[in-house]
């Protein structure tokens, strides 16, 4: 099924899919829910996943920014209320992975389980240069440009060697250009600005629910160091890092992932 919602004071768009236990799916910068599919295609069979889009970007609202990842774990606890879903097992992709993070400090009672891919809990000079650069060339190059820088910023070097993988990339620069609903530059730059402004490195202690983090060693986007804060921060969390896979691992390692991720579920949810 799809639908509107209205919480903290915007329309907020969602799926969901499957049955069982609820799974919370959050999604990173620039990105709509959308490009959930490969894995919740997968975890669709054993769970009931709520895909959204963030303010900001797809069919959901786009208010003026700036944005802050506290407020948009709030528009995430909202949607489950809205729902009338107590708590769920809350899985955030890279500024969803940081968005996860405050739903834990803010909204425990919420989180039953948390899995924080690409995940930081705080932004150094050179992760905030990183995100205004995203801004820039947003403003200046066409969707299939901008496509493709985030595409050399995501992906780690076999993905380019492979062939078919590479294939895939360009299509997915031709696809860019031809998305009927492009997130607009305020847009961006408000999420951009959440990214940006995200620091819980000393709330990370306060987390309570179990957590498993995990990155990619190659990611140029949010580096080893950045997963690795988060995941001694926070107590008895699990942290598996995959070798040869930058920021997309998620993508770049399916196999391995999606059951991985499955079997954490099963065992701490």
């Amino acid at each position: 099924m799809m639908s509107f919602v209205t919480v903290n004071g915007i329309q907020l768009y969602y799926e969901i899919r499957g049955k069982g236990k609820p799974l919370l799916l959050i999604m990173g910068i620039t990105a709509p829910c959308s490009v959930w599919e490969k894995h919740v295609s997968y975890w669709e069979k054993e769970y009931r996943c709520i895909i959204f889009d963030n303010r900001g970007v797809g069919l959901s609202d786009k208010p003026e920014g700036p944005y802050t990842t506290a407020q948009m774990a709030d528009d995430s606890a909202a949607l489950l209320d809205a729902l009338k879903i107590p708590n769920a097992a809350v899985v955030g992709v890279s500024m969803g992975g940081a968005i996860a993070l405050q739903m834990a400090i803010r909204h425990p009672e919420k989180v039953s389980a948390m899995v924080a891919m690409c995940p930081w809990a705080s932004c150094d000079r050179k992760g905030e240069a990183i995100f205004r650069h995203i801004t820039h060339i947003k403003a200046h190059l066409r969707p299939e440009q901008f496509a493709h820088f985030m595409q050399l910023l995501i992906f780690d070097k076999p993905t380019f060697d492979n062939d078919a993988e590479y294939e895939g990339l360009l299509e997915g620069q031709k696809g860019a250009a031809l998305e009927a609903i492009q997130q607009p530059l305020h847009g961006l730059e408000a999420q951009a600005e959440a990214c940006i402004s995200h620091n819980v490195v000393d709330q990370l202690p306060q987390i309570q629910s179990p957590s498993l983090v995990i990155g990619g060693k190659q990611d140029m986007f949010v580096p080893e160091w950045m997963v690795r804060e988060v995941a001694e921060g926070i107590p008895d969390s699990e942290l598996h890092l995959y070798d040869n896979a930058g920021h997309a691992f998620h993508w770049e390692k399916l196999d391995d992932f999606n059951p991985r991720v499955l079997n954490w579920l099963k065992a701490n949810y």
